[in-house]
């Protein structure tokens, strides 16, 4: 499913690529039979790049799967299942393999998942964005509620007036989750094009991300009155920082041993690290109102966690195949892989510390 994002706000508008059926004409994402040899993410990031001309890292760890009934040249009925591995464009081709065959569209989420026609895949589309921002975002305060079911609001508007400040809390998450996704944005364009630029956008993004977490700490430190727990609050932005942090030690790796080739695997857990970030995005809006979101965090951080699971098979995948490539032969470049890879875990296993303090925080808030 090859997607965008339209913007750096925690808001940004989702966008993702529908092509036309050869056959009948109607909206699928691109898909096909995987050949012999590789990996079925690797296959759908071929079928991307043929049949809808785009070109990006692709997540190995699928969405979800859907099924839909496929009538065969001689005639017979199957069913088929697909799964659906996310792929962040990077580039779109102005000449592919099939552009003559086939037409392709960016569509709004609402949009593609009214357009294809297999209910499940309508649900997997659904629930790829941020659908509950906006009225997670417009939630009304506690006492606002109280005042407005007791029909007392002039006596609790004194009293709101009396009560410390609250804090930016919620907006200092969300801050900080734009940033997170910016750096790993960058770091994916570093492992596609070599170009070191990235290595500079990935280290600024990460000076950022500080700037943010010492004015939530002050914030921390002066406000009477927290969301949650003073601990949840540090720990998860401290858990956020440590995978931006990782970011910049990976990028100044990379930079210090000069690589310039990025073995499969590396860019398979980059990807992992582009779709986790993603999901951080969405979910801290969500922890305006934990109570009402507390199902999709919950799906956010399950993901997060198999996404981490996933990683760590592709990690000793990718230093096995380094030792068994260079060891006997080139023990610094294995070395260098090696602390590569090292960084691209610490980065994943950061995402998946997210996901436990978001769990923790539903499990008392919720």
């Amino acid at each position: 499913m090859p997607y965008r994002t339209e913007g750096t706000t925690i808001d940004a508008p989702v966008r993702v690529m529908l092509v036309t059926s050869r056959e009948t004409g109607r909206w699928v994402i691109p898909k096909g039979n995987p050949p012999s040899g590789i990996t079925l993410h690797s296959a759908a990031a071929l079928e991307a790049k043929e049949e809808a001309g785009v070109l990006g890292l692709v997540c190995p760890t699928p969405l979800g799967t859907y099924r839909y009934r496929k009538k065969r040249p001689n005639g017979a009925s199957l069913m088929f299942d697909v799964e659906v591995f996310p792929l962040a464009v990077s580039a779109e081709l102005s000449s592919w393999k099939e552009q003559s065959q086939r037409e392709r569209r960016w569509f709004s989420l609402a949009e593609a998942a009214e357009a294809v026609d297999e209910e499940d895949l309508r649900d997997l589309i659904r629930s790829f964005g941020p659908s509950e921002f906006k009225a997670a975002t417009q939630r009304i305060g506690i006492l606002a509620a109280v005042a407005e079911k007791s029909k007392v609001k002039s006596m609790f508007a004194w009293f709101q007036r009396l009560l410390p400040k609250t804090g930016n809390f919620f907006e200092l998450f969300e801050a900080h989750a734009v940033t997170v996704a910016a750096g790993a944005e960058a770091l994916s364009r570093l492992v596609q094009d070599g170009n070191r630029d990235h290595v500079l956008e990935v280290i600024e993004r990460e000076h950022d991300a500080d700037e943010i977490i010492r004015e939530m700490l002050r914030t921390v430190r002066e406000t009477f009155l927290t969301p949650f727990d003073r601990g949840a609050i540090t720990s998860l932005i401290g858990s956020m920082d440590d995978a931006i942090d990782e970011m910049q030690a990976a990028v100044q790796a990379i930079d210090l041993y000069e690589v310039a080739k990025f073995e499969r695997e590396m860019q398979d857990m980059v990807a992992i690290i582009v779709d986790a970030s993603r999901l951080v995005v969405e979910a801290m809006p969500l922890l305006r109102d934990v109570g009402r979101n507390a199902k999709r965090l919950h799906e956010l951080t399950e993901r997060l966690v198999r996404m981490e699971s996933h990683a760590d098979e592709i990690h000793r995948d990718g230093l096995k195949r380094a030792f068994k490539e260079l060891g006997p032969v080139d023990a610094l470049n294995f070395s260098v892989q090696r602390e590569v890879y090292k960084h691209l875990e610490r980065i994943v296993d950061a995402f998946e510390d997210v996901a436990n303090e978001i769990d923790g925080i539903v499990i008392d808030h919720a």
